[in-house]
């Protein structure tokens, strides 16, 4: 888990590819309809599906424990390096010597989600139906990819529209268990008490206010986003960025958190480089919010951002999962199964499409070298994946060192 902690680029399709190289075939933590089941069921919650998809095989192998060590071992690497970035961000100002050595993580991560689409739909893709949700579903991401409600609509649609056959019926295996409502329970009592500490800390002007509303913004954004850190950075942005340069919040000369446009964009961009999480930008904007307040404070601002901005993932995969696993048990869930699978498959497939065009397309268009460079790493990792020769860190070292030399 640690070596696939500080190798996992490319974001939630990109590490999918990344996790059937390593817990599918390496070493047969779980199959690949499993990873693939788990994958789709992560996508229909909101917060890091990734990293509920991690969370959720640690539970497999080894229950509530297991999971737990799984998701603190996902996400420390990552926070680290954003926490990092809080301290060291007049250091980048001069990113050339640094930013450079990640010349080619975007084509190779676009490589990973190209060869994870392939491969699963080998797995996944089995008649008619399933290759229109597919191909649908790939149009749909293609033309919609930064529009939060696409993945979990799709998702959702897909597994209507395999219920229309009554073909396939489940084999009921095992005991069926009661709902343990504990972990939902948890989840919204820390919401509540959240918002309502947030607001009366502003209000009453407690002297440790910015850490209450810190711990409710982060919170709040791991409760509410759905389709990842595509959608958190811009609401991110809203909040500390825009929000707090209204005129309706400069007319009562409110304290809210606030963070420097560039400061902020910097870390966007160093977020989708580095691996790991998206969602690990919340230790980054963490430290940089509560800075003000001297060190310890600072210090205090990444852990908070980090765990708040995690935590309603983590708590909301283990409430619905075991729940999921006993509703999947139902004839019309198991039937959306099958197109839930051909809609993620297609997701994966839009993605890599999207992302080809958003960062080739034009530089190809004007004939510059390094946009046939980028292509060739798209195209290369891939390959090398398919067969299976390389392992997927080796890959990422060899783009590492590539793009220093070059």
């Amino acid at each position: 888990m640690l070596l696939h902690s500080i190798t996992a680029f490319g974001g939630p399709q990109g590490h999918l590819g990344m996790m059937y190289q390593t817990f599918v075939k390496r070493r047969r933590d779980v199959t690949e309809e499993e990873l693939m089941e788990y994958n789709g069921f992560c996508q229909l919650l909101p917060g890091a599906s990734s990293t509920q998809t991690l969370t959720l095989i640690g539970y497999k192998r080894g229950g509530l424990l297991l999971a737990v060590v799984t998701l603190l071992i996902w996400i420390t690497p990552a926070c680290m390096l954003m926490g990092g970035l809080s301290y060291l961000l007049d250091y980048f100002d001069d990113r050339g010597k640094t930013i450079h050595w990640f010349r080619f993580m975007t084509p190779m991560a676009i490589g990973f989600i190209g060869f994870s689409a392939f491969r699963f739909m080998e797995v996944s893709v089995k008649n008619t139906i399933t290759r229109v949700i597919m191909v649908l579903a790939t149009l749909a991401t293609f033309l919609a990819f930064k529009t939060p409600w696409v993945f979990p609509a799709l998702i959702l649609l897909s597994g209507i529209v395999t219920n229309f056959s009554d073909k396939r019926i489940p084999n009921w295996e095992g005991k069926r268990k009661p709902v343990r409502w504990g972990n939902l329970l948890i989840f919204l009592f820390v919401f509540a008490v959240a918002a309502y500490l947030s607001e009366t800390a502003s209000n009453q002007n407690w002297k440790n206010r910015r850490a209450f509303n810190l711990f409710e913004n982060a919170y709040r954004f791991g409760s509410l986003v759905f389709g990842g850190g595509d959608v958190l950075i811009p609401l991110m942005y809203e909040q500390y960025v825009t929000r707090p340069e209204t005129r309706h919040i400069k007319s009562q000369n409110r304290d809210v958190l606030r963070i420097n446009r560039d400061h902020f964009l910097t870390a966007s961009g160093v977020v989708r480089a580095i691996p790991g999480p998206v969602f690990s930008i919340g230790a980054f904007t963490g430290g940089m919010v509560m800075r003000d307040d001297g060190q310890v404070a600072h210090a205090s601002g990444i852990v908070i951002g980090a765990i708040a901005i995690f935590l309603p993932s983590a708590l909301l995969v283990l409430f619905f999962f075991p729940v999921w696993q006993y509703l999947k048990k139902y004839a019309v869930i198991y039937r959306s199964l099958e197109g839930i699978h051909a809609a993620v498959v297609g997701i994966m497939a839009g993605s890599t499409c999207y992302l080809i065009m958003d960062t080739f397309w034009y530089p190809l268009w004007r004939a510059e070298p390094l946009a046939f460079a980028d292509l060739g790493i798209v195209i290369v990792t891939a390959l090398l994946l398919l067969s299976r020769r390389i392992q997927p860190p080796w890959i990422v070292v060899g783009c590492l060192l590539l793009g220093g030399l070059l």
